[in-house]
């Protein structure tokens, strides 16, 4: 198994990354939360898992081992492959997983596009006793920046939402209300964290 990769950041897509490491130039999915934390030129590490299919050989990039080992306990359950269980880590953190699953909290669940209510409740019944209370991952870092500034935000964003299944319209609209109500500002300088961005403009667009 491939548990990280540690390189330089050789190019981005809005749903993944390539690092290279020792001249071979690693394609990794990464939710936008991880993409928002890689610079193009700079030096990165990210958590990986690989998933093995007939056809196919996917490297998956995280910005934690918790994340990355939620993310595989996540396709331990019924009805859910690994961009299920990527969406869901686009949508929530990993503690935030546990908090809804130990909760019951299914309306959470449902905030992530390809769940419904009766995937919501199957995901709780069967990970209940296997994600842990929250506060009961390692959140340590490989070795990533979180909330680092990232000057095209608003694409980012947009780009995690399209990818989510959310229109492009719709997507803009959900980002201009953010920024109208204060929930995001970078006026000032403060740095804007794309992965929290991107959760409240989900959490906006499943209340329409």
């Amino acid at each position: 198994m491939i548990a990280h990769l540690r390189g330089t950041v050789a190019g981005l897509a809005p749903d993944g990354a390539v690092i290279e490491v020792g001249g071979v130039g690693m394609r990794v999915q990464c939710a936008p939360g991880t993409l928002a934390t890689l610079k193009l030129g700079e030096s990165a590490q990210v958590a990986t898992s690989l998933v093995v299919r007939e056809d196919s050989l996917t490297l998956y990039g995280f910005t934690s081992d918790d994340e990355r080992n939620v993310f595989e306990l996540l396709q331990t359950a019924s009805g859910v492959g690994p961009r299920l269980a990527l969406a869901m880590l686009a949508v929530h953190t990993p503690d935030a997983l546990r908090r809804a699953v130990s909760t019951e909290d299914l309306n959470a669940l449902i905030m992530v596009p390809g769940i419904g209510k009766k995937g919501a409740q199957r995901i709780v019944l069967e990970m209940r006793d296997r994600l842990g209370p929250p506060g009961s991952g390692d959140d340590g870092s490989p070795g990533l920046k979180p909330s680092q500034r990232v000057p095209s935000w608003r694409d980012q964003v947009q780009s995690g939402l399209v990818n989510l299944g959310w229109p492009v319209r719709e997507a803009d609209q959900a980002i201009a209300a953010l920024e109208a109500d204060g929930t995001v500002n970078g006026a000032n300088g403060e740095e804007i964290n794309v992965a929290t961005v991107l959760r409240a403009a989900l959490r906006k667009l499943s209340k329409q």
